[in-house]
């Protein structure tokens, strides 16, 4: 089976990825044939938001699968070298909870098959599964958070929540995207997103190609755009969200979070289910992923702080649930008490 949307490509024997570092001055691809490039892809970034790094890395698996599946003497030793592959693919990104969730869900498959009889078809139809699921729950999600946008609204968005953060279509921008189709004239802001510039260089692209009407400001308009009235809703996504409604996404949305609070604008975040992580009780308990320093200290490969400085490099911050307005997900919008409310999504 095959699957081809703007973010990924999966052939059949190989996954082809779009290089979201390149973007927007080049479109190339890069093809990877083993689970170890996969692995590489997403720690280098160059596929990434969370819902596209798990349907990535359920494809990772199926090419480890494939790899071992004839070098295994047993089931038992199969499942070894597979362990091994989930291990390398789940030590790439640690905040991301899409990532552990699509492997885990890999590995149960797996596991329940238990036979090597078409284990990779049946391996291979999961993965599929996963980045099917991620265009209907964004597509769902959207058709959701379409209704809190009023006909004429300005919605300010922080880092890529789009086609190429999920399989297609986007959790934030699918939100806009979604308005949009309805009729509903949007406009929006992008915050840059300093310093690996998804906004910059991918929002703005994305948006530009659906013809959307898009104003590029730098993360520290954003607070000054909220008080000329520029402003009416902040829509982001999520990379991972603990029980009590905290959510941990690109770093600088937690400062967006806190300004939109102080100008009475609405925060609204869109993650599929799979991104609520019940298992970690609060922000504190989120892993913040540490970056390479030269992300800060360089710009366009080029040096633009003193050598030897010293830096700090969070991928991301944590934004308090209290700050939270709503969550839009695949099945409805979860307004507070969050700790009550998002187990429900679960109950059904």
């Amino acid at each position: 089976m095959k699957l081809k949307t703007m973010t990924l490509e999966w052939t059949g024997e190989s996954l082809i990825l779009i290089d979201q570092r390149k973007i927007p001055l080049e479109e190339t691809y890069i093809e990877c044939t083993n689970y170890k490039e996969v692995a590489t892809a997403i720690k280098e970034m160059v596929v990434r938001g969370a819902p596209a790094i798990g349907a990535t890395a359920a494809f990772g698996f199926v090419l480890g699968a494939r790899e071992y599946i004839n070098t295994s003497s047993s089931f038992e030793i199969f499942l070894e070298k597979m362990n091994e592959v989930k291990e390398t693919l789940a030590n790439t990104r640690p905040t991301a909870v899409n990532l552990f969730w699509a492997l885990n869900r890999m590995e149960k498959t797996l596991k329940n098959y238990g036979y090597f009889e078409k284990i990779l078809e049946v391996l291979e139809n999961e993965a599929i599964n996963i980045a099917n699921e991620d265009i209907t729950a964004n597509k769902q999600m959207g058709a959701y958070g379409a209704s809190l946008l009023k006909d004429g609204d300005t919605v300010l968005t922080h880092c890529n929540a789009g086609a190429l953060a999920t399989v297609d279509y986007g959790t934030a921008l699918g939100v806009i995207r979604a308005a949009v189709e309805q009729g509903k004239k949007i406009k929006v802001f992008a915050d840059e997103t300093r310093p690996y510039l998804q906004g910059a260089r991918l929002t703005a692209w994305e948006l530009m190609k659906d013809g959307i009407e898009v104003t590029l400001i730098s993360d520290n308009m954003a607070g000054w755009a909220m008080k000329l009235g520029k402003i009416n809703a902040v829509i982001v996504g999520a990379d991972r969200i603990a029980a009590n409604g905290d959510v941990a996404n690109k770093i600088g949305t937690y400062m967006v979070a806190v300004l939109a609070k102080r100008h009475g604008i609405p925060f609204y975040v869109a993650a599929p289910t799979s991104t609520i992580d019940l298992n970690t009780p609060t922000g504190k308990d989120i892993p913040i992923e540490e970056r390479n320093h030269k992300e800060v200290t360089h710009c366009g490969g080029k040096r633009i702080a003193p050598e030897n400085v010293n830096v700090f490099n969070p991928a991301f911050d944590v934004t308090d649930a209290e700050l939270v307005t709503a969550i839009i997900t695949e099945k409805g919008i979860v307004y507070p008490p969050y700790n009550e409310n998002l187990k429900k999504l679960f109950e059904e």
